[in-house]
């Protein structure tokens, strides 16, 4: 009797044992589990944050260019007038040379800052960059080809600040 009742004990502590075993491996597993969520999640903030600078950058790029360009915009006029002084009949050459050195100098800090002149005669019609204001016929030049430029037109990258302002042939 006693020998079964050492043999009753050693199953129960056993069977103890093994329950303790996989209470331990069920713990673990769920250890590991939310291990794995956390790590997920962590993963996941992480891409956000990095689409978070991506768009942040983007946002700052596209709202520093909106920007310059309205800046600029708002200085062509200058740089129009600044061409027809130019342009002018002076009898003082120093202040015609002056005037073109200070077209030259506004010309030079436009290119700097991206700003290019939208080409235009001798150039096909191109209605996200010209205005066309009148049509002629011109034997001499082809189909929508720009035959004379009434104001210049420019662009900031590929964004045009001002159209420009064209007679178109034919």
């Amino acid at each position: 009797m006693e020998e079964e009742k050492n043999v009753n004990q050693t199953e129960n502590k056993e069977t103890i044992e093994q329950n303790e075993i996989n209470e331990l491996k069920d713990k673990l597993n769920l250890q590991k589990q939310e291990l794995e969520e956390k790590e997920d999640r962590i993963k996941r903030l992480m891409a956000e944050f990095e689409n978070f600078k991506k768009r942040s950058d983007k946002e700052r790029t596209g709202l520093y260019s909106s920007v310059m360009g309205d800046v600029i915009t708002s200085l062509l006029p200058v740089l129009d007038n600044l061409e027809k002084a130019a342009k002018s009949e002076s009898k003082d050459e120093q202040y015609k040379s002056g005037i073109e050195m200070v077209l030259n100098q506004f010309k030079d800090v436009l290119k700097n800052n991206g700003v290019t002149e939208i080409e235009a005669v001798g150039k096909k019609f191109d209605p996200a960059l010209h205005e066309a204001v009148s049509l002629v016929e011109d034997s001499a030049l082809g189909e929508k080809e720009i035959k004379e430029e009434f104001r210049k037109g420019y662009m900031i990258g590929d964004r045009v600040l001002r159209h420009s302002l064209v007679v178109v042939a034919n």
